[in-house]
């Protein structure tokens, strides 16, 4: 048992050291041996190609149902904890008209940013999917091991700059099409007719990139934590093997 120990420290050792300048093949073996020194006990445990699948499968599989669930019908709208409502230097324009008598207005608005939003959503999954193709045996190691919110997090860092540039034309396209703009017309050609107010202008489009851009890293980590936390949403046998090994190694 001894030399077993003496064994693992040093491969971990070696592992953590040179991965960066191993290739992925080389570290994947090593790791294996890791993974799979300790005996009966460990004799469970996963293969470094299964891990990388495992997670990829996971991840997928979060991605597609975030991107689904937030890109159909009142997939923003009807979801409280994710709706779009005025942009905060536009809430006294809303406060306004409202107390007018001007609800409406209002009402119509918000219900045409959401569905720029939903309609934006769909966009996502390519570039999602891209990411997780291009996961290395490090990465999905990291993520597997690490703490609740490691997988969007990676996706967060490797897909953001690429989704906002995605989602800039395809909001503004959306706002135009589902009336947005028009409504933001309505709304302050109202509120300037009030005298003695402040006009205001928000950004549109960079307001509702950013909301649909955040709601759509919450969904992903939504489904990241249901699979890491609920067995029963592990719906393959690859997914119960690796994260139940994760779940040993808490």
């Amino acid at each position: 048992m001894k030399i077993k120990a003496i064994i693992i420290i040093l491969l971990s050792g070696v592992l953590i050291s040179s991965c960066e300048t191993m290739n992925e093949e080389t570290v994947g073996q090593m790791a294996n041996i890791l993974l799979n020194t300790g005996g009966a006990a460990s004799a469970a445990a996963p293969t470094t190609a299964e891990v990388s699948y495992g997670l990829k499968e996971s991840l997928t599989s979060g991605v597609l149902k975030a991107v689904s669930g937030l890109s159909k019908t009142d997939g923003f709208l009807g979801n409280q904890a994710i709706k779009i409502l005025f942009p905060p230097e536009a809430l006294k324009v809303e406060k306004q008209l409202r107390s007018l008598g001007l609800g409406h207005l209002c009402d119509n608005f918000v219900t045409s940013l959401n569905r720029a939003a939903e309609k934006a959503s769909s966009q996502a999954a390519p570039i999602f999917i891209g990411a997780v193709k291009k996961m290395t045996f490090k990465d999905a190691m990291n993520i597997l091991l690490g703490a609740d919110g490691s997988a969007t997090n990676y996706l967060v860092n490797s897909t953001s700059p690429e989704i906002k540039k995605l989602y800039n034309p395809v909001i503004a396209t959306s706002l135009a099409k589902v009336n947005a703009t028009k409504y933001w017309g309505d709304v302050t050609k109202a509120y300037n007719q009030i005298p003695f107010v402040k006009r205001v202008n928000p950004n549109l489009e960079s307001y509702v990139t950013d909301k649909a851009m955040s709601a759509l890293f919450a969904q992903v980590k939504v489904q990241e934590s249901l699979i890491r936390k609920n067995p029963v949403a592990r719906t393959s046998a690859m997914l119960k093997k690796v994260f139940g090994y994760a779940d040993s190694k808490k």
